[in-house]
């Protein structure tokens, strides 16, 4: 029996990389399992959410006091849009939102569901394994009494119901026989207490009984019954434990049945360990031998370029000397003009024919180089200049690669950049497909100068880059590896950032939303016009004068300083739709009269009455709408702009953006594809904006939804 409790142990002390908290990197503390089914501290989940939080509040909107930039439990809760106005106005909890949780063990972001944190189970297995590993550890460590005066006693018995430790006297104490007390379930000394039935999280007054296959998950019966499980596929809980603790006997019998062949692979790794690193080191050895060559015919190179400078310069000095010489004679006091003042002298015609002849001809020749002076040699050693361009940028791109490894494709379409950055490549080769990728980026500063790159190790072909700044450039590129090779580094992709901090929010379904010729779908990220059938039942009045008005809905998230961006797409079947930003005030009279707000003397893009428009263009309105429909992007008319149909028309963006700058007044309308301001306008901020839209005809409306680690290519088995 004591060798048996030896092996134990062991065997407890064994595992302690599997209790360790990936956020925390300590032993498990209330452990909560996420959707992606790794299990993180509860402390830890609440710490990541509160980061989050931070982050988001240096850029958020000031009446949006969620614990998250993407945990939406909070929203708007009104009948009516006059609520807005209300001093002290706060979103409520009544319409939940979706939870996105960076999880710390496989870096991917999970979606915790409506009730976020809430809605998670706690993982009861692993904090009693965690628990027996601590009682191991400690040994003889003894847990005393919670119910003992001074002196504190050593605990005997732990009470599950209590959740206290006892010594004797005090559990008898405490738990007197005739009681209810008496009844309660004790076990040996612990601190950890857990709960005789697993609840569950979303009706917290119901026992888990069954497993719904489909989320790979424990649930009650009111979850199946009008739960987000009810059109899903479950199993009662006894046929799930026996299924499930089948599979994992069977998996561990065959771990152990393969303990032989695991060792003998460990002592592989060892050796290929060992084997790396001769290489490793047997490799540095031919580099740096390789380089040394390079070194040396540099070198030799370099001394044979300078010695035939050197000759040239001392040559073509020794002309200039010559040169230099001869113009001296010229001057008056110098021996050649002495020396002719003296052969004039000579009286004998004979004598002086026979000497002046020679002298003649010296000084016609200096004259001649008076007229068309020639510099003796050329000052310039241009060609002795080693040009290295070609070298240099050899150089550059050198690399240890092998042609067998493409150069990665990065494609444009698939990356784009909102609140972060999503880049998508491609190997173009067939064959000898890459182990890993680098993925660098850096930012481009207004003067064109670029910083240090950055580098990213990426195992997949895309990659989610977050962190970036607002209106910048930033230019990506990526280099494929095999073993220990590379490739060249791709073409570049140049992506230029929104001009703001991204704005989230979802429809709100609660403030102005028209159900009856609306379809919002349950995320709250997308909105459809049901437009068709309503108006053929409408057909008789439209005869006698009744017209179609705009369905609005708005955003569930206000603004009241800073500035922000959001962007969507319309559908390119949408018939009329028009999007912008407008403010509490103007968005109670529309709800209220939306009859009166589209007369046809209404001009929605201007914001007053449109036969006025020329003496009320320069006033600033609590609203800027723009119409888009037919696949067509419509400019509002303004007394700067021409007022052609054909200038204020352009084909319509796939993805369009809104940047408010709220302490400005200013509003702009971006083509997120090429990020190019299409239009911006003044707009009157005074009250709460919110980002407004509305439909006429067939149309739809979809949120761009902000790029996550949820785009990477990875597969989970829930």
């Amino acid at each position: 029996m004591e060798g048996d409790g030896s092996d134990s142990l062991v065997t407890i002390k064994n595992i302690e990389r599997e209790l360790i908290c990936p956020a925390c990197k300590e032993l498990f503390t209330h452990p909560l399992i996420l959707p992606c089914q790794h299990s993180v501290c509860h402390k830890c989940v609440k710490e990541l959410l509160l980061t989050l939080d931070d982050s988001f509040n240096d850029v958020g909107s000031d009446n949006s006091n969620q614990s998250s930039p993407r945990l939406r439990l909070l929203s708007p809760s009104l009948d009516k849009i006059d609520r807005i106005n209300r001093p002290g106005w706060k979103r409520s909890s009544l319409t939940p939102r979706t939870t996105t949780f960076p999880c710390p063990g496989c870096e991917h972001d999970v979606d915790l569901g409506e009730r976020g944190i809430n809605g998670l189970f706690r993982n009861f297995t692993l904090e009693t394994i965690v628990e027996r590993y601590r009682q191991a550890a400690r040994a003889a460590t003894a847990i005393m009494c919670d119910l003992c005066k001074p002196p504190v006693q050593e605990s005997t018995k732990s009470c599950m119901d209590c959740s206290a430790s006892y010594c004797n006297e005090c559990f008898k104490i405490y738990h007197p026989w005739g009681t209810v007390k008496a009844q309660h379930e004790y076990v040996g000394p612990t601190t950890n207490f857990r709960p005789k039935i697993l609840m569950c999280p979303e009706h917290e007054t119901e026992r888990i009984n069954m497993y719904c296959e489909l989320c790979k998950r424990p649930v009650c019966h009111l979850c199946k019954l009008g739960g987000n499980h009810s059109n899903h596929r479950v199993t009662t809980m006894s046929t799930a434990y026996k299924t499930l603790k089948e599979k994992l006997s069977k998996d561990i019998d065959y771990l152990i049945g393969k303990e032989s062949q695991v060792k003998s692979q460990i002592s592989e790794l060892n050796l290929l360990m060992k084997e790396t690193e001769c290489n490793g080191e047997r490799a540095k050895e031919e580099a740096i031998t390789s380089f040394e060559k390079l070194f040396e015919i540099l070198e030799e190179r370099k001394s044979s370029v300078l010695k035939a400078i050197d000759a040239s310069k001392k040559l073509r000095l020794e002309k200039f000397q010559t040169q230099m010489e001869e113009y001296q004679g010229l001057l008056e006091n110098s021996g050649l003009v002495g020396y002719a003042q003296e052969v004039l002298k000579e009286t004998d015609q004979s004598c002086f024919v026979q000497t002046a002849k020679q002298l003649h001809l010296r000084i016609q020749k200096a004259t001649e180089s008076l007229k068309s002076f020639r510099p003796a040699a050329q000052t310039s050693f241009e060609d002795y200049v080693v040009n290295t361009t070609k070298q240099t940028e050899l150089l550059g791109e050198w690399s240890f690669f092998s042609s067998g490894i493409d150069v990665p494709e990065i494609n444009e379409e698939q990356s784009r950049v909102y609140n972060n950055a999503l880049i998508n490549w491609h190997q173009p080769g067939k064959n000898d497909k890459a182990d890993s990728y680098v993925l660098e980026y850096r930012k481009i500063n207004r003067d064109e100068e670029m910083l240090s790159w950055n580098e990213i190790e990426v195992c997949g072909t895309s990659k989610v880059v977050g962190d970036l700044e607002s209106n910048s450039h930033y230019v990506f590129r990526v280099r494929a590896y095999k073993g220990s090779i590379c490739s060249p580094c791709s073409r570049e992709l140049i992506l230029h950032t929104p001009p703001a901090p991204v704005f989230s929010f979802l429809f709100d379904e609660k403030c102005g939303y028209n159900n009856e010729h609306l379809l919002l779908n349950l995320k709250r990220d997308r909105v459809e016009s049901r437009a068709g059938f309503n108006l053929l039942l409408t057909a008789e009045r439209v005869q006698v004068g009744y017209y179609t008005s705009l369905d609005y809905i708005i955003g569930d998230v206000g603004i009241t300083k800073g500035k922000h961006f959001w962007a969507f797409r319309v559908e390119p079947y949408s018939y009329l739709v028009k999007v912008g930003v407008a403010s509490s005030d103007k968005l109670q009279e529309w709800l209220r009269s939306p009859r009166d707000a589209v007369s046809p003397r209404y001009e929605q893009d201007s914001g007053h009455d449109s036969g006025s428009e020329d003496a009320c263009f320069d006033s600033s309105q609590p609203f800027t709408l723009v119409t888009i429909g037919m696949k067509k992007f419509f400019i509002p008319k303004s007394p700067t702009s021409s007022n052609e149909p054909e200038n204020r028309v352009f084909p319509m963006p796939t993805s369009i953006g809104i940047f408010l700058d709220y302490d400005k007044g200013k509003v702009a309308f971006y083509d997120m594809d090429h990020m190019k301001c299409l239009y911006e306008r003044q707009v009157d901020c005074s009250n709460t904006m919110y980002p407004a839209f509305a439909l006429m005809g067939s149309g739809g409306i979809q949120l761009e939804e902000p790029i996550t680690a949820k785009y990477l290519e990875y597969q989970e088995d829930m």
